[in-house]
């Protein structure tokens, strides 16, 4: 096929369809990235330097670029047009235009399980995700490496009062659904700031996320640290719980509070200090406000591997070495942590990660080696609920 031009490097053939367009920008990108930066960011600055490209065309490009990476480690082999679309096969839900042109035999509304059986392959969940040996107790792990194949879903939890209002909002004009008392599930994409025009009525926020502040149980008065607040998703959960609260959050990372501040001020939360610290240093004592706190919440830095059905590419490029090392900073910072819980106080210990050295051996840590109780741990399954899935512990300490 005769190249007539290139735009951006791309070659542009005589004669070619859009389909075909598309399968040569997505084989570009996946050939030139390279993982160190996450993957939403590196196609943001591909389609800016690739402007010729359309909303429609860079939504669908992406599309197949995610396809891609949603198969992780299985059917390396295939050369990379025939693993695009095969990913796409195995993604999308319903007859797609571009498995028509290329596949019309793949072009039908299957089951995965009769697509597979079209294909006559069998999904094979070690080779899709090479540290399934790793997953804690419990998770399935032929399940969790499928539910790769679709993104998750967005989760609003919607602030004390506001749930009515934002469920008029959405009736009769949107897809959702509510889950319990709060929570709304809508599809991947909404853009809720265009739905709910008051950013103080609702936190984004991933279902089993709101579901490991059932362990939270604040008083009014208490003394509470979120000490790996990040954005702060969890401290606003907790004010909501109990706004007469004290609260203290604090990260390593300076921009990282600075976003938690901002998002604390459209939610409305006044009443709180926050600090950067480093959870490792061992002068952490003076740089605290106080040595006890009635609660610790401490959502440990982690692989992220429950969230990867958000990020796929992780499972292509993270690095199962770095499992010992997320283990072992944990450990360091529950040992230098937990001397600051109040007796009878209560410490939640959180991570998104699927891995046991992150989730049970850190647990058991706490145990032996922190001086606290463990009163309750396991997995937080979102697999089977198009959520992350997470880990939470609940630690005590004796009076």
């Amino acid at each position: 096929m005769k190249i007539i031009k290139k735009v951006a490097g791309i070659p542009i053939f005589a004669n070619m369809t859009r389909w075909e367009n598309y399968i040569i920008a997505a084989e570009k990108i996946i050939t030139g990235y390279n993982g160190s930066l996450p993957l939403h960011h590196y196609l943001k600055t591909f389609f800016k330097a690739h402007p010729h490209m359309g909303s429609r065309d860079r939504k669908r490009v992406q599309q197949l670029v995610y396809h891609f990476f949603r198969l992780g480690n299985w059917e390396v082999s295939l050369p990379l047009k025939e693993r695009i679309l095969l990913g796409t096969f195995l993604c999308e839900q319903a007859p797609d235009e571009l498995l028509t042109f290329f596949k019309p035999e793949w072009n039908v509304a299957a089951s995965f399980e009769d697509k597979l059986a079209t294909l006559g392959l069998q999904w094979d969940a070690t080779s899709a995700f090479p540290f399934a040996k790793h997953l804690s107790a419990g998770i399935d792990a032929e399940r969790f490496t499928r539910s790769f194949l679709q993104q998750p879903k967005l989760f609003l939890r919607a602030r004390p009062g506001k749930l009515a209002a934002i469920l008029r909002l959405l009736e009769g004009n949107y897809m959702y659904e509510q889950i319990g008392a709060n929570t709304i599930a809508l599809p991947n994409g909404t853009k809720t700031e265009l739905i709910i025009p008051d950013k103080s009525w609702y936190e984004v926020q991933d279902l089993s996320s709101q579901e490991t502040g059932f362990r939270f149980h604040p008083k009014a008065g208490e003394h509470w640290w979120d000490c790996c607040a990040a954005s702060g998703g969890k401290s606003i959960l907790l004010h909501d719980l109990q706004p007469a609260i004290h609260l203290f959050a604090s990260d390593v990372r300076a921009s990282i509070l600075e976003n938690l501040r901002r998002r604390f001020a459209e939610a409305g939360l006044k009443n709180y200090s926050s600090k950067v610290l480093d959870l490792t240093s061992p002068a952490l004592r003076a740089s605290l406000p106080r040595t006890q706190f009635s609660g610790i919440i401490l959502d440990a830095p982690c692989s992220g591997s429950g969230t990867w059905g958000r990020t796929p590419e992780s499972i292509t490029f993270f690095k199962a070495a770095q499992i010992k090392e997320y283990a072992t900073l944990q450990k360091q910072i529950a040992r230098n942590v937990a001397p600051f819980l109040a007796p009878g106080g209560t410490l939640v210990y959180i991570t998104c990660s699927v891995f046991r050295e992150e989730n049970e051996e850190a647990v058991a840590f706490l145990e032996q080696e922190c001086g606290l109780k463990i009163e309750e741990s396991g997995i937080v399954s979102g697999y089977e609920r198009n959520a992350d899935t997470m880990f939470v512990a609940v630690a005590g300490r004796s009076v």
